[in-house]
């Protein structure tokens, strides 16, 4: 299962709380098709996961994981990490 680390639910708590997300929001990560047709994986705030999606909490942090994305994920930490530019943005780390 997917691991997040406490800076990245610190992240996520902060965009969550930055979008006036209701309680039980979440990052919603699945996958879209690139320009290429490619798949590759996305982050959205979603209010609520979908159905099958697999929930993962941490820190009061909630992502949702489509399966797909789930299966990718599962060995994987969600960190985070800053930029050239000082901003934190999230990464996938083995």
């Amino acid at each position: 299962m997917l691991t997040i680390s406490e800076s990245a639910a610190e992240v996520i708590k902060v965009v969550l709380a930055g979008g006036d997300s209701p309680e039980g929001s979440g990052l919603r990560i699945a996958p879209v098709a690139d320009e290429a047709g490619q798949a590759e994986l996305q982050a959205a705030i979603a209010s609520e996961p979908q159905g099958d999606d697999q929930v993962v909490e941490e820190s009061g942090a909630r992502v949702f994981l489509e399966p797909q994305a789930a299966e990718l994920l599962g060995d994987k930490v969600l960190d985070a990490e800053r930029d050239d530019n000082g901003e934190l943005n999230l990464a996938v780390r083995d």
